[in-house]
């Protein structure tokens, strides 16, 4: 084992080390941090300035919520390395509300909705935790890293809808980024290696500059000092949009028990702790009701920081933390955020399809670390067959409604999660197959099958 600083969950490494690595966690978010509030800026027809408000202040939010996360407040928290950052899964929920009743109806909406998690995790997760075998966790963590690659693909290929998506150009970078980081991880030793993916998208960052994909003009625009203002673009509140609001968090707290039980098992070695889970999914949910307050959409943890302690093994939280910090002087000092996300797409993707496909591999590892049963085994050829299945055949919930569109449709972790927690619920355990089978065995049942 080793007894590396790093390695421990509560050691104090020296700060030489705690930053780069931390910066790490930084880089590999960055992107799919600031995207969604992009996507929603464009289509409510938000001006620059808010835009650049909103990538501000998302910034500061994930900062504070990802230390809440490492170093938690009586109940709050998980303490683990848990980065935290804007969540894909609500961008469809929030287009639609955000269409209807502008940007301040859609953060009454993630305002209430937050304190549904908060009072699931603090009230209801206890009563059900049991139910929560490592074969249901480990498909939730499996499925979730299926999910994330055509992700990763596509940062690979140059980011969604651009004008050279797939081009020559954002292939070669991707893959000098992607060698880069096998080639530190494999073969090289000590910081190099468990540093491998921050050099990888650092060699990514440089060479895309010759290549013209960097263009550094926009740093100009960028304030040099702004502290983010609370309610700054207002809030209302609609019940129907509070409604779906919340069944967009049911969704998230499902992927975020499935994180926090990767990171316990990739990076721990052990199954994730009952106040692990509850205390990570209250976070959550305060985190997002912080994030409202702060004008932007719910936070969660981040699948790519998941893959990243997965492929290092480093979970200690100091060096989460020291990221975290990194991320509030971003909004703070808003040109440290627009120099990293000046960072191409392609450059992300190169480094993604790695750390994806390990929280694939932490997944694999949850569903094997109990006797592949025949039973358990019915329960993934189910979940994966059908749940995981239709989530990739377009306008399948097309005709259901709206609300079973949002959780479903969206999400392609929840439906696999939802019939393997049911499965394992219902389908009868070895013990009980195997205790009827001696029943049948003794003399009575032999004589009652001979009178028969």
């Amino acid at each position: 084992m080793n007894t590396k600083v790093i390695y421990q969950l509560d050691g104090r490494p020296k700060l030489s080390e705690a930053i780069p690595l931390g910066l790490q966690h930084v880089l590999a978010m960055f992107v799919g941090n600031v995207a969604p509030l992009i996507i929603i800026s464009n289509v409510l027809n938000l001006d620059g300035q808010t835009q650049a408000l909103l990538i501000q202040c998302a910034m500061f939010v994930s900062g504070i919520v990802t230390l809440l996360q490492c170093y938690p407040i009586g109940p709050v928290g998980a303490k683990l390395p848990i980065v935290m950052g804007t969540s894909f899964g609500f961008v469809p929920a929030a287009i639609a509300i955000g269409v209807k009743y502008g940007i301040d109806g859609l953060l009454g909406a993630c305002l209430v909705g937050a304190v549904s998690e908060i009072l699931l995790g603090g009230l209801i997760l206890k009563r059900i935790r049991q139910y929560f075998p490592p074969v249901v966790t480990g498909i939730v963590v499996l499925t979730m890293g299926i999910a994330l690659l055509p992700t990763g693909v596509t940062y690979f290929a140059g980011g969604e809808g651009a004008v050279d998506f797939a081009s020559p150009s954002n292939l070669l970078l991707g893959t000098i980024v992607l060698i880069t980081v096998i080639f530190f991880k494999q073969y090289t030793k000590g910081m190099l290696s468990i540093s491998s993916i921050l050099i990888g998208l650092v060699v990514g960052y440089i060479v895309a500059i010759p290549m013209g994909k960097i263009d550094f003009s926009s740093l100009s625009q960028a304030p040099l000092l702004s502290v983010p203002v609370p309610f700054k673009l207002g809030i209302s509140f609609h019940l129907d949009a509070i409604i779906a609001m919340i069944f967009v968090y049911l969704v998230s707290t499902v992927e975020t028990i499935g994180n926090i039980t990767a990171i316990a098992s990739s990076g721990l070695g052990r199954d994730a702790s009952e106040k692990e889970i509850i205390g990570g999914v209250i976070a959550d949910g305060l985190g997002s009701f912080i994030a409202a307050i702060f004008n932007v959409l719910p936070n969660t943890s981040f699948g790519q920081n998941v893959g990243i302690i997965s492929m290092t093994k480093i979970v200690n939280r100091f060096v989460v933390a020291t990221g975290g910090f990194v991320l509030i002087l971003a909004g703070i000092f808003p040109k440290v955020g627009a120099l990293i996300s000046l960072m191409p797409p392609s450059v992300l993707g190169g480094a993604s399809i790695v750390m994806f496909s390990m929280i694939v591999v932490s997944g694999i590892r949850l569903i094997t670390s109990e006797p592949l049963t025949e039973r358990n085994a019915m329960v993934i050829a189910v979940s994966l067959g059908l749940g995981l299945g239709v989530s990739y055949v377009p306008g399948f919930f097309d005709s259901f409604p709206e609300s079973i569109q949002l959780i479903f449709g969206e999400s392609k972790t929840v439906l696999p999660a939802i019939i393997a927690l049911i499965l394992n619920i219902v389908l009868p355990k070895e013990e009980a197959i195997s205790e009827n089978i001696d029943l049948c065995n003794n003399d009575t049942c032999s004589e009652n099958l001979a009178e028969a």
